[in-house]
């Protein structure tokens, strides 16, 4: 590992990339902002600049060679995680990235976990609205428990801002969704399960269909669970399907909330996340994620899930971010 503080942002010219900037600022650390091409950096003037193109290994090498922590927002990830992360185990220096996309997590845990442990770094993809709060959740609400026989998540969304990396890597990501049955990742049924879930105000009861995201896989690498069911109110997939719907700007005005509950019954636990913008409310995630591996509050090295590294409760309690709130029991 580099004895280097410094923090790079790939993709920091794209829309979560731009917040992760902003709070990595405002958290007191002065981030190197890179990407593609030198061109797409233009817009910031005071940061270190740098570029490689995701194909160049070498060039990948020296883009993180003096960097402690690389977050990644340069989707799709099925394309960018895996060399930026090979890249990063190969420098010494820790990865993160936002990505929703299960064979992208998938991919970095097969395929780095033992050179990432060998190289005492931690490979953690998915850390993020969607993957990394809902196992942070799930492992507060389970405490020191490590298995469940059965879980849901419903993720409630008042309305959705769709960026352009995210339609591009809906476009891109075709492979089938995973979800937990009997222990094990097996394919989501077709067709998908519908139901309805009442969300805390202002978003309160609405339908929903069997939509898993990363935090399926997340889930599966460091707890047991039975049956696992992840759901998605489906009034803003008409937005994400309507190509008139316009991408945000700045932080918009959306409103969600991230539920989980284990058990049946009587007996049900629940976690329960609101904020404000699942892509600025990203950034905090991230860079808390980013203070704790610069300064050691972290445990283990490999290809990791958020909650298998960090402090589950604690972490959801340190997030600094005056629209987000998260309680359990």
């Amino acid at each position: 590992m580099t004895d280097s503080q410094r923090v790079l942002v790939y993709g920091a010219s794209g829309h979560t990339g731009k917040f992760v900037v902003d709070e990595l600022r405002r958290r007191g650390l002065q981030p190197i902002v890179a990407g593609r091409s030198l061109s797409r950096l233009a817009q910031f003037t005071d940061p270190e600049r740098r570029a490689a193109s995701i194909n160049d290994g070498p060039g990948l090498r020296a883009l993180l060679n003096d960097v402690a922590v690389v977050i990644n927002c340069a989707g799709p990830f099925l394309d960018t995680a895996l060399p930026l992360a090979k890249a990063a185990v190969e420098t010494g220096t820790h990865y993160l990235d936002v990505t929703a996309e299960q064979p992208a997590v998938q991919q970095l845990y097969r395929e780095l976990d033992a050179a990432a442990r060998s190289a005492k770094t931690v490979v953690m993809p998915a850390m993020a609205f969607y993957g990394g709060l809902a196992d942070l959740l799930l492992t507060a609400v389970l405490g020191p428990e490590k298995s469940a026989d059965e879980v849901e998540i419903a993720i409630g969304l008042d309305r959705w801002w769709p960026t352009e990396g995210t339609r591009v890597t809906g476009a891109r990501n075709t492979a089938t969704r995973l979800v937990i049955r009997d222990g094990a990742l097996v394919p989501i049924s077709d067709p998908a399960a519908t139901g309805e879930w009442d969300f805390p105000e202002p978003i309160g009861a609405q339908s929903t269909v069997e939509l898993p995201f990363s935090e399926v896989v997340t889930i599966n690498r460091h707890l047991a669970v039975g049956t696992l069911r992840s759901w998605l109110n489906t009034a803003p997939l008409d937005d994400l399907h309507d190509p008139e719907t316009q991408a945000p700007h700045g932080r918009s005005a959306q409103r969600f909330a991230v539920e989980v509950t284990v058990g049946s019954g009587t007996q049900i636990r629940r976690g329960t996340a609101t904020g404000r913008d699942i892509y600025a409310s990203t950034a905090p995630i991230l860079v808390e994620a980013t203070a704790r591996l610069l300064d050691g509050r972290y445990r283990g090295s490999g290809a990791l899930a958020p909650g298998e590294a960090f402090a589950a409760a604690d972490f959801l309690q340190s997030i600094p971010d005056a629209d987000f709130e998260a309680a359990w029991g």
